[in-house]
């Protein structure tokens, strides 16, 4: 089996290790940037991630995450010539409590202007879905606009895992900390992590396995928000995880191949109306 973690990661490595901007000068510029979104407008200012999906849940018994995602290593292109924009709307039309946008190019066909343009077209709180591999993408997903960041615990050490997420919440991001297995959710929770993401996608093979979530739901603790990741298909898919203890569920290839986006969202919380 392909190991595509490892690639994404070795690609993403390599490229922070040629870029030569000063980390420290980076993350400057991310504190200078947050306090001019504070200062300005309420629809520039950060969006609540963490709080819209509680309203979600409490709404309709489930948030759903809908991502902007426009091809993938293992299944090719899915929408590539998707505009960010219409998307996001739809999703926000649908019922969607939040965006998910990938950024990373090579693998994904994304970018930051994806983000940026799905962010400018809706109210949604955005969660920039990419391969964080250290400071300077936590603080280039904040200075793009991005409301939370993504950290999978299978691509950091224990150091850099809570290095990152004390760097997120000091910019004012919501870190959505991805496990996979029980040993790392305990590397999540050991760090500090209160929002947790169950990927039911193997990111070595891309192979998913749709029961791994309903597994681990038992193993998170009062006060940690969980979010089901990868091979939710329908409402039926939905409803077994809300019974699981998750609060929301993290949607794209479903969502993005269908010919109807407002419309699917509102199907996979049609059952828990």
């Amino acid at each position: 089996m392909p190991a595509y973690l490892d690639s994404i990661l070795d690609a993403h490595r390599a490229a922070a290790a040629a870029d030569d901007r000063d980390v420290a000068t980076v993350v400057d510029a991310a504190h200078r940037h947050l306090s001019e979104r504070r200062a300005a407008a309420d629809a520039t200012s950060p969006r609540d991630f963490v709080g819209a999906l509680r309203r979600g849940r409490a709404e309709r018994g489930m948030a759903v995450i809908s991502e902007i995602k426009r091809r993938s290593p293992s299944k090719g292109d899915l929408d590539p010539n998707l505009d960010p924009g219409t998307v996001a709307v739809d999703y926000e039309t649908g019922g969607a409590s939040c965006l998910s946008v990938l950024t990373d190019e090579a693998f994904f066909g994304g970018s930051r202007g994806d983000l940026e343009r799905a962010r400018a077209a809706c109210r949604l709180p955005v969660l920039r879905k990419d391969f964080t591999v250290g400071p300077r993408d936590v603080c280039d997903a904040r200075l793009m606009g991005a409301d939370a960041v993504l950290l999978i615990v299978a691509a950091l050490d224990d150091a850099a895992l809570t290095d990152l997420l004390s760097l997120a919440r000091d910019l004012a991001l919501a870190p959505l900390v991805e496990v996979h297995d029980e040993p790392e959710l305990e590397r999540a929770l050991a760090a500090g992590a209160e929002l947790v993401g169950v990927n039911q996608r193997d990111l070595r093979t891309f192979e998913v396995d749709r029961d791994r979530a309903l597994r681990m739901g038992g193993r998170m603790p009062d006060g940690v928000l969980a979010v089901a990741e990868s091979g939710i298909r329908g409402a039926d898919d939905v409803v077994r995880l809300a019974e699981a203890g998750y609060a929301a569920v993290l949607v794209g290839e479903t969502l993005v191949r269908s010919a109807d986006r407002a419309s699917a969202v509102d199907g996979l919380l049609g059952a828990r109306a």
